[in-house]
């Protein structure tokens, strides 16, 4: 069955954000180039020295990190600067995410990870998403989450990615809004959010009818078990009741849960700072890349 899809005006927001979406003849290839440009400019980086990789790995940072504090103003207004370039740099997202708990009472420490988020992007300005011409139009998804990133509450974040042939189309990234006792229990948080945000994508935002159920993987097979077999509750009566919503979906096959190894867990690349090999491999399957002509 062949589906239609309108691309959505965006009018003026894509003149604010720096959308520029190119028509080529593989595809189309969507990036915020002259937007990046223009904030490398704005906060005093466009001389910066690049570098290819976004966090370094190993960091750990904290409201209580040592170095003098840095001007509120500015370093709120780079930050949300550097959100609005996630809307089409996924690759960025758990950078941008990271520096952002620390908008109240920043210090050195913290404005030296963000600026090394500016030299990734300096190393990086003319990539975008490339959606390749395709009439392959399942939804699948990618489902992680790193157990008490958060050195200060203990909380764990929800990382989610949806694709739609070769690249990403919508994603997350979020702190979770309770503390979870293990990393099962938040990759089953994590999973249940992923869950009802394909089933709103499937019947609202994609309005499209999909017979099969819509595979989402995980790395976590503790979770895919928890998901499936009831005699895990006595294992899981302290998790809210909302998030055992993954049941009934599966029993319904609206959804189905699958095992990714952690190599080719797309999500991966927004819960923790990745050597370059892994790195790259996992921003490429993400569709993000440079312009191909």
């Amino acid at each position: 069955m062949t589906q239609e899809f309108e691309m959505i005006d965006i009018g003026l927001m894509s003149y604010y954000l720096g959308i520029e979406v190119k028509q080529i003849e593989k595809g189309i290839f969507i990036s915020q180039e002259e937007y990046a440009r223009e904030m490398l400019k704005k906060f005093k980086m466009s001389d910066c020295k690049p570098i290819n990789t976004l966090v370094e790995i190993g960091i750990k940072l904290s409201k209580n990190e040592d170095g003098e504090m840095v001007d509120l103003t500015f370093f709120k207004s780079l930050v949300r600067s550097l959100r609005y370039l996630t809307c089409i740099r996924p690759d960025i997202l758990y950078g941008v995410g990271l520096v952002s708990h620390y908008m109240e009472a920043p210090t050195t420490t913290h404005w030296k990870t963000t600026k090394r988020i500016l030299r990734y992007i300096k190393s990086t300005l003319n990539f975008g998403l490339f959606y390749l011409s395709s009439n392959d139009f399942k939804l699948v998804g990618y489902s992680d989450s790193d157990w008490a990133r958060d050195l200060d509450d203990k909380k764990s974040t929800t990382d989610f990615v949806f694709f739609m042939g070769d690249a990403a189309f919508t994603w997350t990234s979020k702190k979770q809004p309770i503390v979870t006792l293990s990393t099962c229990e938040a990759e089953y948080v994590t999973v249940t959010s992923c869950f009802c945000h394909a089933i709103w994508l499937r019947l609202e935002k994609l309005k499209m009818l999909q017979q099969e159920a819509t595979d989402i993987f995980v790395d976590n097979k503790s979770t895919i078990a928890l998901a499936k077999n009831p005699v895990f509750h006595d294992r899981s009566k302290h998790i809210g009741t909302k998030y055992h919503f993954i049941r009934e979906s599966i029993a319904k096959e609206e959804i189905q849960l699958k095992h990714a190894g952690t190599q080719d867990q797309v999500a991966d690349i927004f819960m923790k700072p990745l050597k370059f090999g892994a790195f790259y491999k996992l921003r490429f399957l993400l569709g993000v890349t440079k312009i191909q002509v």
